[in-house]
C-alpha cells in the first residue's frame, strides 16, 4: 500500500472515531445562543430552497457577518425542520470533515518542517486525532449555534493548506499563483463563517518565522515577502493604535460589565493560563462550560495569580521566539495558540472566557504537545513500538472524557445538572437548570419538575451578583401562589447594588413581558423596577416608551405619562422619536397624552438647537 493511500485510510480512520465519540452527545435541545439564532428567528425556518429566503436567512444575523453558518441552518431547518440532533449532527459532520483536513495540514506542514514522508504518513492523523478528541472540542461542535466558529476554523485550515501548497511550490521555483487565489477565497469563506479568521495573516506569519523562514526559489521573491509582512505588521499596529484602541478602550467600565479594558487585559492572563491548564489535563470536571463566575483581576496581585500567569503567557511567548530555529513546531505551535486569542483576550470588551475560543488555537497546542512528546520519545530513546503505545493511551484517555462530556450534552436535565455540579458559582448554570424543570413541568405546579425548578432558582438566589434567579423564583412562587410582597422588596434591594450587566437590566423586560399575561403579577413592583434600573443607568427612549404604553395598559396612568416624557426628553437631538411617539399615541387612543407631550418636545428640540448653535 502506497504511503498516500495509508496516510487516506488513517486520516479517515481518524475522523470517523472524532465523530462517532460525539454521537451520545445528539439528543438534548436548544440552549442559550441557539435560540434567538435558530428557533427565535424565523428568517432561517425556511420551508423551501428559495433564493430569497435563504438570502434573508443568511444575512438575519449581525448584518450577514456570519452569512454561512446561517444559511447551512437554514438548510437544516429545510430537511429537518426544528430537529435540535439534527443541527448537531451537522455540526459534527463538520468536524469530521475539519478532521480530515488538518490532517492534510500537518501533512504539509511536517513536510516543510524536513520530516521523512513515512514519519508524515503516520504522524499526521495522530495529531488530528489529537485536536479532535480533546474533550475542549465538545462544546465547540455540540453547542450548535457554534457552528460560526467550526466553519471558520475549517476554512482556515483550508487556506493555510493552501498557503503552504503555495509557499511550497515558491520554494520549488514553481507555479504557485493558483494556490494563493485558492488560499484567499478560503479566507474569505472563514470571514463569512466567523469575525476572527482575520487572523489567518498572524498564523502565515508564525508559519513564516519558523518553519517557512522566508524561503524561495528566487531573491527577489523572499525580498518582497518580508518587505509585505512588515508592512502588514506596521498596518496592523496602526489600525490597533488608531482605530481599535480608541473605540474598545474604557478606562472606567465597559458597558454592562463590571471591568475596564485594563483590568480585562490583566484578566486574560488567567484565562489563557486556564486555557493551557485545561488542554494539559482536561478533565469534564476543569471544563465547566459556563465562566460567569470568573472574577476579573483588579491589579497584578489582585488575584495574586494574575501576575504569575502573565509571566507564564509572556514566558512561553519569549521560549517560542528564541527557539524558532532550534525547534520550529514547538514554536509554531506555541505562536498559533496564543495568535488564535489575539482578539478574544484583547480590549474588546467580550466575555471573560469561553471554551470555543480554543477552536483554533487547540492546533497549536497539539502541535507543540506533539514536538514535546516527540523529543520526550528521543531522550528517552523509547523503541518505536512503546511510543506508539504511549500515544495511543493519551489518545483514548481523551477520548473517554470526551465520551463522559459529550453524554452529558445528550439530556437536557443532564447538562443542565452537569453546570450546577461543576459551576457551582455560576448564576448561569442555576437558571438554566431552574428553566429546564420549569419547561418540563409544563407549567405545572403539581408537577415533580415545577418543585425542582423551585428548589433550583432559590439556590440559584443565594448567588448575590445576579438577579435572574431570584426573578425567577418570585414569578414560580406567583405562580404556585406562595409569593409575597416580601419577595418583590428583596428583589428591588438586590437591583440595587448588583452589577448592571444586560442581564441584569434584562430583568425588567422580563417581568414586564411575564406580567402582561398573568395579572396575578402586580404591575406597581414591575415599575418599581424599571425605576431602580432607570436611576443606576438609563434606558434608550423607544424602551421608555415602550415602558409607558405597559403602565399605561395596566391603569398606571402618572407613570406611563412619566416615562412617555423621559423618552421625549432623552431623545438624540435629529431624532423623529418625539413626533412619531405623539402620533402613535393618538393613533392608540390617547390623544390627551399627545397633546401634552407636543410642548415637551417643542422645548426639547429648542433645547437642542440652542446646544447646537453654541457647539
Amino acid at each position: 500500500m502506497s504511503l498516500s493511500r495509508r496516510f487516506l485510510l488513517l486520516a479517515a480512520f481518524g475522523a470517523l472515531i472524532a465523530g462517532l465519540l460525539l454521537l451520545p452527545g445528539l439528543g438534548g435541545g436548544f440552549l442559550l445562543d441557539d435560540k434567538p439564532a435558530i428557533p427565535e428567528n424565523a428568517a432561517v425556518q425556511v420551508a423551501t430552497l428559495d433564493a430569497g429566503q435563504l438570502m434573508q436567512a443568511a444575512y438575519s444575523y449581525g448584518g450577514g457577518a456570519r452569512a454561512l453558518p446561517m444559511l447551512s441552518f437554514a438548510l437544516d431547518h429545510w430537511r429537518s425542520g426544528l430537529d435540535p440532533a439534527a443541527f448537531k449532527a451537522t455540526n459534527i459532520a463538520i468536524h469530521v470533515l475539519t478532521t480530515l483536513v488538518l490532517a492534510w495540514f500537518f501533512r504539509l506542514l511536517l513536510a516543510s518542517a524536513g520530516w521523512s514522508a513515512t514519519r508524515t504518513a503516520y504522524v499526521a492523523p495522530l495529531l488530528a486525532l489529537a485536536w479532535a478528541v480533546h474533550p475542549l472540542q465538545v462544546s465547540s461542535v455540540l453547542y450548535i449555534v457554534q457552528r460560526m466558529q467550526t466553519m471558520g476554523t475549517l476554512f482556515l485550515v483550508l487556506a493555510l493548506c493552501a498557503y503552504l501548497k503555495m509557499r511550497h511550490a515558491q520554494i520549488a521555483g514553481e507555479r504557485s499563483r493558483q494556490y494563493g487565489v485558492l488560499a484567499t477565497l478560503c479566507w474569505v469563506l472563514a470571514l463569512a463563517s466567523k469575525e476572527d479568521a482575520i487572523l489567518l495573516p498572524a498564523y502565515t506569519l508564525a508559519l513564516e518565522l519558523t518553519v517557512l523562514r522566508f524561503r524561495t526559489a528566487s531573491a527577489a521573491l523572499e525580498k518582497r515577502l518580508r518587505r509585505g509582512y512588515q508592512l502588514l505588521v506596521a498596518l496592523g499596529v496602526a489600525v490597533f493604535v488608531l482605530v481599535l484602541v480608541p473605540k474598545h478602550w474604557y478606562p472606567d467600565s465597559y458597558p454592562g460589565r463590571d471591568f475596564s479594558s485594563l483590568e480585562r487585559l490583566l484578566t486574560q492572563g488567567r484565562v489563557l493560563a486556564m486555557y493551557l491548564g485545561q488542554v494539559l489535563w482536561p478533565l469534564p470536571s476543569h471544563l465547566p462550560f459556563y465562566y460567569d463566575d470568573l472574577q476579573p483581576s483588579r491589579g497584578l496581585l489582585q488575584p495574586w495569580t494574575t501576575l504569575p500567569a502573565l509571566l507564564l503567557v509572556f514566558g512561553l511567548l519569549a521560549l517560542a521566539w528564541r527557539l524558532r530555529h532550534r525547534r520550529p513546531l514547538l514554536s509554531l505551535g506555541v505562536l498559533l495558540f496564543f495568535a488564535g486569542h489575539a482578539v478574544s483576550s484583547n480590549i474588546i470588551g467580550l466575555e471573560l472566557a469561553f471554551e470555543h475560543r480554543n477552536h483554533f488555537p487547540l492546533i497549536g497546542a497539539v502541535l507543540a504537545l506533539g514536538d514535546l512528546l516527540r523529543a520526550a520519545f528521543e531522550r528517552l530513546q523509547l523503541k518505536p513500538g512503546t511510543a506508539v503505545l504511549a500515544c495511543v493511551a493519551l489518545i483514548a484517555a481523551l477520548s473517554s472524557a470526551t465520551v463522559l462530556r459529550a453524554q452529558a450534552w445528550g439530556s437536557r436535565v443532564g447538562f443542565a445538572e452537569y453546570g450546577t455540579r461543576v459551576a457551582p458559582g455560576s448564576e448561569r448554570a442555576w437558571i438554566d437548570l431552574c428553566q429546564t424543570h420549569f419547561e418540563l413541568s409544563e407549567n405545572r405546579p403539581s408537577d415533580p419538575h415545577f418543585a425542582k425548578a423551585l428548589a433550583t432558582c432559590a439556590k440559584g438566589a443565594t448567588l448575590r451578583d445576579g438577579a435572574t434567579n431570584l426573578t425567577n423564583l418570585v414569578l414560580l412562587k406567583t405562580i404556585d401562589g406562595s409569593v409575597r410582597q416580601s419577595d418583590w422588596e428583596q428583589l428591588f434591594e438586590r437591583m440595587r447594588r448588583v452589577t448592571l450587566t444586560p442581564s441584569n437590566v434584562g430583568v425588567a423586560w422580563h417581568l414586564a413581558r411575564y406580567s402582561n399575561g398573568d395579572k396575578r403579577v402586580e404591575p406597581r413592583n414591575v415599575i418599581a423596577i424599571i425605576d431602580i434600573i432607570g436611576k443606576r443607568s438609563d434606558f434608550r427612549p423607544e424602551e421608555y416608551a415602550a415602558f409607558g404604553y405597559y403602565a399605561a395598559k395596566n391603569g398606571l396612568e402618572d407613570d406611563a405619562f412619566r416615562y412617555f416624557v423621559h423618552a421625549v426628553e432623552i431623545s438624540p437631538p435629529n431624532s423623529t422619536l418625539p413626533e412619531a411617539l405623539i402620533a402613535d399615541l393618538r393613533r392608540e387612543g390617547y390623544p390627551a397624552w399627545a397633546e401634552r407631550l407636543i410642548p415637551v418636545a417643542r422645548a426639547h428640540r429648542a433645547a437642542s438647537a440652542g446646544v447646537r448653535r453654541a457647539d
